[in-house]
């Protein structure tokens, strides 16, 4: 197995809040027209005075370099003030910026917290941690659930981790770790049913006696959201590595099929209109699901939107992973 490098900047997620006053909910518009000047100054009371929603969009603000000028510190600062009062992705941005600028240990506990919810690009850093038992013990079985998760969601890196893993990892750990990966993914489409979301504004067997060499630890590819110019992080891998390859910054578009038994579901509403409303929004910001059909999917006092059909279960995954890697949540149906 060659030796892996695998660098990128952390993804840029795009401002994100549900509002929690009417200076939030000013600035998150102010955002999405591109007026990120007043938007900084909606946000900036709101965050002195520990709203949690206007502290993480700050730091959302200060990571990209809108309306300010890029400074990770401070973008860090308000993240940490946010998920001290239990700003979930505000946590799992600062554990993604505090791996990236090479403080680990620190990084872990946020990037455990974060897989477990189901971040991709914490579940890859996690993954390749628990592989190589570097920041993590090592257990390979859950490494390759985590990796798995991952390169569902579209991550490339993800992917082709996977596969390095296949040629170490013994055939009865891995599947174990399928077996793991898909309760995690059933638990994770539980859990979005239950919640019952409304529209927001929400602006990555072994040869024998062969010993593995660690796949390189590096941050998370950026995913569809962002645009940034990647950047390999510095490693010192046992051997020399090879060059990184160039990501593409979203995965490759699914190939809708005309017939079949499966289906995505985006989420679970009391209100039809809000599936509908959904529907809207996903095809009008992802383009090729036009080929796709909507389901409206009744159920005791909920309406499951669902999107279809696919042919096999490895196209409802594929275009799962698109919708995720876009930051809608999604669970792979079979009706």
């Amino acid at each position: 197995m060659r030796s892996m490098r695998v660098g990128a900047m952390v993804a840029c997620m795009l401002v994100a809040a549900a509002p929690a006053s009417a200076d939030v909910k000013a600035g998150v518009d102010a955002w999405q027209q591109g007026d990120y000047t007043r938007a900084i100054a909606e946000w900036r009371p709101a965050a002195a005075a520990g709203d949690a929603d206007a502290q993480f969009n700050l730091g959302q603000a200060y990571k990209l370099g809108r309306g300010v000028p890029v400074d990770l510190p401070i973008a860090m600062e308000w993240f940490r003030k946010a998920a001290a009062q239990g700003h979930q992705r505000a946590s799992d941005n600062l554990g993604l910026l505090l791996f990236q600028q090479g403080r680990r240990d620190d990084a872990m506990p946020y990037i455990r917290k974060a897989a477990d919810r189901g971040e991709p690009r914490a579940q890859y850093i996690l993954g390749t941690a628990m592989f190589n038992g570097d920041l993590a013990p090592k257990d390979w079985v859950m490494a390759y659930a985590l990796m798995t998760r991952a390169a569902a969601a579209g991550l490339e890196q993800a992917t082709n981790s996977l596969t390095a893993m296949d040629k170490y990892i013994p055939s009865d750990q891995r599947q174990k770790g399928l077996a793991i990966a898909a309760k995690m993914a059933q638990d994770k489409g539980a859990e979005i049913a239950a919640a019952q979301p409304g529209p927001t504004p929400k602006p990555v067997p072994a040869p024998a006696r062969e010993k593995p060499r660690p796949i390189a630890s590096a941050p998370m590819p950026p995913s569809s959201a962002a645009q940034p110019t990647p950047k390999p992080a510095p490693v010192a891998p046992p051997a020399k590595p090879a060059a990184p390859e160039r990501i593409a910054s979203a995965p490759p578009k699914a190939k809708p099929a005309p017939s079949g038994d499966w289906r995505v579901q985006l989420g679970a509403f009391r209100e039809e209109a809000r599936a509908k409303s959904l529907w809207a929004s996903v095809t009008a910001k992802l383009s090729g699901l036009e080929s796709y059909q909507p389901y409206l999917v009744r159920g005791g006092d909920v309406t499951r939107l669902q999107a279809g059909p696919l042919r096999t279960e490895a196209d409802a995954s594929r275009l799962c992973g698109r919708l995720s890697a876009a930051g809608y949540d999604c669970l792979v149906k079979h009706k």
